[in-house]
């Protein structure tokens, strides 16, 4: 295990006009600077599964993802790394008929082996009677959840706050599958606010969520999402490259943007209700930019600049 060192990340911290001039310290935790490949909470969920997998001899990891997925891309990495054979499940039939995208070549040049199902077939990729007949097709592998979340994914991310970090009043984390920011719940002081943003809207992710924890110091916003998972417009690429030109930090177009987004228009309305010392939890995902642009060509869009 001598990949998953324990790491602490550092924070930095965000001078901009909207939060000097309203009495704001704002950080953000550089969890995306753990690994070029296995950055922020994809290490901190893969750590104590990887453990797990090896303590049972499993020879293989299985786990879910659609085509752009971070979660995969680290799994097939780390697969490599400890000699590990990896498959995904990916969302999406079609996509077996197409060329892979940047983010499955890599994975597919990793060793990553895939099994493409239909949209409705993903759809069962939490249900018992699902998991088990994957069980008995891959006998000998570890199944990894989508996104890395089970209890220890949870685990690892309790990991991500240090004891600096009762400094702040409030911790904001963006949210897919709901383990980053439980294991933050979990780790986190009673003074803390725990604000977590979703890339879904509607996502009925507090459900989830409360499997995990039991203290009651978070709430979820998820009802701004950029017209849906993965959506991005020409407002959020500017935001991304200006936020980049002012800072020097590059913001991943699914998650960490749109949190960020939502944030400081929160604040530029005066309806931000919490505290002022602030840290925000980068979770990484640059990966994901190359596509994009592509996307964003393509609809005659301004780009991500890198």
């Amino acid at each position: 295990m001598s990949f998953f060192k324990n790491i602490q990340s550092v924070n930095q911290q965000i001078m901009l006009p909207i939060f000097n001039e309203n009495n704001f310290k704002f950080y953000i935790k550089r969890e995306d600077q753990i690994h070029p490949t296995v950055s922020g909470n994809k290490f901190r969920k893969l750590k104590y599964n990887i453990k797990k997998a090896k303590e049972m001899n499993k020879q293989e990891i299985l786990t879910f993802g659609g085509a752009h997925s971070n979660h995969l891309l680290a799994t097939a990495f780390i697969g490599k790394i400890e000699g590990l054979k990896t498959y995904g499940i990916i969302r999406g039939e079609e996509l077996k008929k197409l060329n892979y995208n940047s983010t499955l070549k890599k994975c597919n040049e990793l060793g990553m082996k895939f099994i493409f199902i239909s949209r409705d077939d993903y759809r069962k990729r939490n249900e018992l009677d699902y998991i088990k007949s994957i069980s008995d097709l891959y006998t000998s592998a570890y199944i990894i959840p989508e996104g890395g979340t089970n209890e220890l994914g949870v685990l690892g991310c309790q990991e991500i706050l240090s004891s600096e970090d009762s400094f702040f009043d409030v911790i904001c984390c963006p949210v897919g599958s709901g383990g980053t920011i439980s294991g933050i719940i979990n780790s986190s002081n009673d003074s803390h606010k725990i604000i977590g943003f979703s890339a879904l809207k509607g996502s009925g992710i507090k459900n989830v969520i409360s499997k995990f924890v039991k203290k009651s110091n978070w709430e979820i916003y998820d009802d701004d999402f950029f017209g849906g998972y993965s959506k991005i417009d020409n407002k959020l690429v500017d935001f991304i490259n200006n936020f980049f030109e002012m800072t020097g930090l590059m913001l991943d177009p699914i998650y960490n943007s749109k949190m960020l987004f939502k944030i400081i228009n929160l604040i530029e309305n005066k309806k931000w209700e919490f505290g002022k010392k602030i840290l925000i939890i980068n979770t990484g995902g640059l990966q994901s930019i190359k596509e994009i642009n592509i996307k964003l060509k393509r609809k005659g869009c301004s780009i991500i600049k890198q």
